[in-house]
């Protein structure tokens, strides 16, 4: 038993350490692999503080899209669909504020798809999801955080494509009740942001809310371009089928596809913005950087334009349960001043940071499970020493001994019961003890033989009446064993059966003893990121 308690001593300390690290330490990981990015060509300003403390800091999070009843087909209110969304609001609500807020970004952007059935959800069911949202990103209780701008995109799961819009109309003013304009412009530092809806571009021109985005675009392209633009779009634009994303890509490379209903109403789902408008978006704009996401993986790729390369970051989703096993976000280091070098790939620098891998902590903790039940079934009461099993194997060498000594001198005895020794002087007159065999005198009776017992013609002899006797008690055993088969059988069967129920109950009553230690851990670890602080 005392193997028993330090084995189980053992697996509440493993448990525990393993908790510790699942559920909080790994999302301070990115605070010790990711950092802010630097210029390309930062040096130090005349008064000696670093170029790159001049920044303005802007955290980029994409595709969050909270889970609704639209997403697995569970029914509404269901257990597992309640289970499914605590753990992924969980995890991004645990990202924002161990990961992310650490960071201490000046500007946030949110890449679209908020939501995941924004569109198809009832008013009620959009208030709950908003609700939800402000809880994960803390937008009811900003405290030390109020003085960080937030800004947003419209994505596909918040509003829909252009086909959608046509049918639904009242998606869009609900969004915007919320979140602001579709289409708008800000500015960082010294580096303009352009947000552009990107559902409503391959639209029908006729269509106001397609025309609304255009003439946004090509006011914006009128203006004078005194400061560098990033443009935000939250479909990618066109690459060709096959073009390599980077060496961050986790998942198989998206092809362009494209769904239209009729070609009067628009399109109802697509991968990326055509080449047309891709192109054109390009050349109106004339950014010197690209921002997209709804891929969910993250993609880096250069556009060739008439006015240079220009490179688009796709970023990846930040819910480790819409496809991507490697959430991820960015870092952007914008200038404060003027760049008065003429180097735009000084205005903005990006930084691809990873968020813990949830699945591979959840495999773990179902590893780890296994493995206790094993090792509470197997273990031995004794432990797994080898003092007994050293004692047991002397134990046989010297018995082996014993047994070789105690042949050995009952032969001599016996030879010398059967032999005699004669003296024989050889040549040199040196004495030998040579062996003889001595010759056995057979043995008489005046009253006959004595190897014969009884009269007349039957006559027993000692050796016969011997083996008979073995024989009555070799047939005894033979008559005792057939009687008691079963009965052995089955006292053997109920032994193991005993030890089994035995080494269970064993097993649960540790089991109980590691969940109580363990459990509330793990629920104090669990709600503390989940209750308002």
């Amino acid at each position: 038993m005392q193997s028993l308690s330090k084995l189980t001593l053992f697996l509440c300390c493993i448990w525990s350490i393993s908790l510790l690290y699942g559920e909080m330490v790994s999302f301070w990981l990115p605070l010790w692999t990711c950092s802010w990015p630097q210029p390309h060509h930062s040096s130090p300003t005349t008064s000696g503080i670093p170029y790159s403390n001049d920044r303005v800091k802007v955290a980029v999070l994409a595709d969050p899209q909270l889970m609704d009843r639209t997403s697995l087909g569970l029914p509404p209110k269901s257990l597992a669909l309640e289970a499914i969304q605590f753990y992924a609001d969980l995890y991004m609500r645990r990202s924002f504020h161990a990961s992310i807020l650490p960071f201490k970004p000046d500007v946030i952007l949110f890449l679209g798809d908020h939501f995941d059935g924004g569109p198809f959800l009832s008013d009620e069911e959009w208030q709950q999801s908003l609700s939800r949202f402000k809880h994960i990103f803390d937008m009811n209780q900003r405290g030390g955080t109020s003085h960080i701008k937030v800004y947003y995109l419209a994505g596909n799961h918040d509003i829909g494509y252009a086909g959608f819009h046509s049918l639904h109309p009242t998606v869009i003013s609900r969004y915007e009740k919320e979140f602001g304009m579709r289409n708008y412009r800000f500015t960082v530092g010294k580096v303009e942001f352009i947000v552009v809806d990107a559902q409503t571009l391959d639209g029908p021109s006729q269509r106001t809310l397609t025309s609304e985005a255009w003439n946004f675009v090509k006011n914006a392209s009128t203006d004078a371009l005194l400061n560098p633009r990033v443009l935000l779009t939250h479909i990618p634009l066109y690459r060709p089928n096959g073009t390599p994303c980077g060496p961050y890509r986790s998942s198989p490379i998206i092809n362009q596809r494209v769904s239209r209903t009729r070609a009067d109403e628009g399109i109802m789902y697509q991968n990326y913005l055509t080449e047309e408008t891709s192109a054109h978006l390009l050349d109106l704009i004339r950014p010197i950087l690209v921002l997209s996401a709804h891929d969910h993986d993250q993609c880096s790729v250069t556009h060739q334009t008439a006015f240079g390369l220009v490179k688009e970051h796709t970023v990846g989703t930040l819910s480790w349960q819409q496809g991507n096993l490697h959430p991820s976000f960015m870092l952007l280091s914008v200038g404060e001043s003027s760049n008065a070098t003429g180097l735009k790939e000084d205005a903005v620098s990006t930084q691809l940071c990873f968020l813990p891998l949830q699945t591979h902590i959840y495999i773990w903790y179902l590893s780890l499970f296994g493995v206790t039940l094993l090792l509470l079934l197997f273990w031995p009461t004794n432990g797994l020493g080898c003092r007994h099993h050293y004692d047991r194997f002397m134990e046989f060498i010297e018995r082996a001994i014993r047994s070789n000594i105690n042949a050995a001198g009952s032969k001599e005895k016996v030879e010398d019961d059967n032999c005699d020794y004669e003296m024989i002087w050889d040549a040199e007159g040196s004495m030998h003890l040579v062996k003889k065999a001595v010759k056995k005198v057979p043995l008489t009776s005046s009253s006959g033989d004595l190897g014969l017992t009884g009269r007349g013609n039957a006559v027993v002899r000692p050796s016969a009446k011997k083996h008979s006797a073995q024989e009555t008690e070799v047939s005894f055993a033979v008559e005792i064993n057939s009687d008691d088969t079963r009965r052995v059988v089955q006292i053997n069967n109920k032994s193991r059966a005993r030890m089994v129920i035995q080494r269970l109950i064993r097993m649960f009553r540790l089991l109980m003893i590691i969940a109580a230690l363990n459990v509330p851990l793990y629920m104090m670890l669990l709600f503390k990121d989940w209750i308002d602080q």
